[in-house]
């Protein structure tokens, strides 16, 4: 068993971001499910529909949620979610869900860590040398 993993982005960030993810990885080593919100999604359904995706991902494990931008539509539905059994992590990024998937045996706690470490450390500026 592992930890599921639910991506909650505007449109279709997700989905992009899981599809370049599982590319660069060859596959997905959790249960992953992505959803789009929709500039005219419902927040309630949403949230509904969230809750049973959580049903779904859930292991025994727990879920973690991955969201794009703190404050925001999906971010507010993410939040919703949270409990002992479900983390919650915004600002996702390629290097975030790579960093994810790259530890699939740890525990709920361990990988929110994992992801938030990802985000920060995958910002780097980038200089050009003379």
């Amino acid at each position: 068993m592992s930890v599921g993993v639910l991506i909650i982005t505007h449109s279709n960030i997700g989905l992009s971001l899981y599809d370049a993810a599982t590319s660069v990885m060859g596959s997905c080593p959790l249960p992953t499910q992505v959803m789009p919100v929709s500039m005219d999604s419902d927040p309630e359904l949403m949230v509904s529909k969230a809750r049973q995706l959580l049903t779904d991902l859930d292991q025994g494990q727990g879920v973690l949620v991955l969201t794009d931008m703190y404050g925001s539509t999906p971010s507010n539905i993410a939040c919703k979610l949270s409990n002992g059994r479900v983390n919650v992590v915004a600002g996702i990024n390629l290097p975030m869900l790579i960093r994810v998937m790259n530890y699939p045996n740890l525990d709920l706690q361990q990988l929110a860590n994992k992801a938030v470490t990802g985000g920060h450390e995958g910002v780097i500026p980038c200089q050009h040398k003379h």
